[in-house]
């Protein structure tokens, strides 16, 4: 997603991904606060036009803006105005398009309208945030459309940096070594978790690793690491779906923070 801009002072990131689908459900996951929360993050939407969005990215972050067009199943704009301290509004729009054997393509757009490049940077990082949730919306449309969701989220900073933090953390959740399609089970007492990896994603500075769940419950888990800002944050969220999914999270929630924040220290204390 290379930052374009034009002559007009408008700068913009895009892409474009296939998931599976009809346009009815494929709406319902990317324009509904219910369906968003189901693959990115709790979301509220007032669904009409002049409607509030919020999203709510955990310990206080809240970002939130009004929605500038809504015609289902097709397309959906909003602005966020609070996205990143002073900058001016960020535009997103997102269209479906319906394709053969029940599948779409959705297209996001994010514009800045500004002749400054104080900015730049942000709107590109976009690029490496989306992938990650466009697998989840994936394996979510595929597998679980349509169902409750609750989410579990254990974040942290840790001491060390990118190798040593995912060397601990991917060691005790079980997906150290482990390829797509292997089964993993979480170890040395960490919380449960087991599945199937479907999706990994490693750079020097990142970590992603995406598993189809059945323990503690059918779901999407998603272990990661990022160095930002020049400290190293490692996370394991949970997406769990069905009727028992808010019971599930509920029980599992402090147990995973609770770790996290265990995990964290040990290292600390080992440095």
């Amino acid at each position: 997603m290379p930052l374009k801009k034009d002559d007009d002072g408008r700068r913009w990131v895009e892409v474009e991904f296939l998931v599976p689908g009809t346009p009815e459900q494929v709406w319902d996951a990317i324009a509904t606060g219910p369906g968003m929360s189901a693959w990115f993050t709790p979301t509220s939407v007032d669904e009409r036009v002049g409607g509030a969005i919020a999203f709510d990215f955990g310990d206080g972050a809240v970002s939130s803006g009004v929605v500038t067009e809504w015609e289902p199943p097709v397309r959906l704009g909003y602005e966020e105005h609070e996205w990143s301290g002073d900058a001016p509004p960020v535009a997103t729009e997102v269209t479906v398009t319906s394709r053969s054997g029940d599948r779409c393509v959705v297209r996001m757009v994010h514009s800045l309208f500004t002749d400054q490049d104080d900015w730049d940077d942000e709107l590109e990082s976009f690029e490496t945030g989306w992938p990650g949730f466009f697998e989840v919306l994936r394996l979510y449309l595929r597998d679980f459309p349509g169902q409750p969701v609750a989410g579990v989220l254990a974040a942290a900073t840790h001491p060390g940096d990118m190798a040593s933090a995912w060397s601990s953390l991917a060691a005790a959740v079980g997906v150290a070594g482990v390829d797509v399609g292997q089964r993993c089970e979480s170890r040395f007492a960490a919380p449960q978790l087991a599945g199937v990896v479907e999706r990994i994603a490693q750079k020097r500075d990142f970590r992603d690793v995406m598993v189809r769940l059945d323990a503690p419950g059918p779901g999407i888990a998603v272990v990661g690491g990022c160095v930002a800002d020049g400290q190293t944050r490692v996370m394991v969220s949970l997406y769990l779906y069905g009727e028992s999914a808010a019971d599930t999270a509920e029980a599992e929630a402090p147990k995973w923070r609770t770790w996290m924040a265990q995990l964290v220290h040990a290292d600390r204390a080992s440095t």
